[in-house]
């Protein structure tokens, strides 16, 4: 799984994204996780699967959803971006992830029938 994280430098979720790596490596998740500037999500946005935006770029969330081919996009919430939490910011990209195979395999076709 590739996890992208975005924000205003990219400097201060290249932290975090040492920390979410030590989590996954520790629980035995295979993820790729790296970390950019908000200028470069259009690019990188297109070979993910879960994007997330550190909380001082909130402001972009809803421009930059526009432009993420259905790739999900959340905020990190403050509290675990300020404490460097990874394992909490890794279950978000997880629960994220899920949610999106969900909406993708559900067929309004059940629904009709």
């Amino acid at each position: 799984m590739k996890i992208k994280l975005f924000c205003a430098l990219g400097m201060s979720t290249s932290m975090l994204m040492n920390k979410m790596k030590q989590v996954a490596k520790e629980k035995g998740i295979d993820a790729e996780i790296s970390a950019y500037s908000s200028t470069q999500f259009e690019d990188e946005v297109k070979d993910t699967d879960v994007a997330l935006l550190g909380p001082q770029i909130e402001f972009m969330l809803d421009d930059l959803k526009k432009v993420s081919n259905g790739v999900p996009v959340a905020v990190i919430p403050m509290q675990d971006y300020g404490m460097m939490n990874g394992a909490n910011v890794l279950k978000l990209a997880l629960k994220l992830v899920e949610e999106a195979k969900k909406w993708k395999s559900f067929s309004w076709k059940k629904l009709s029938h």
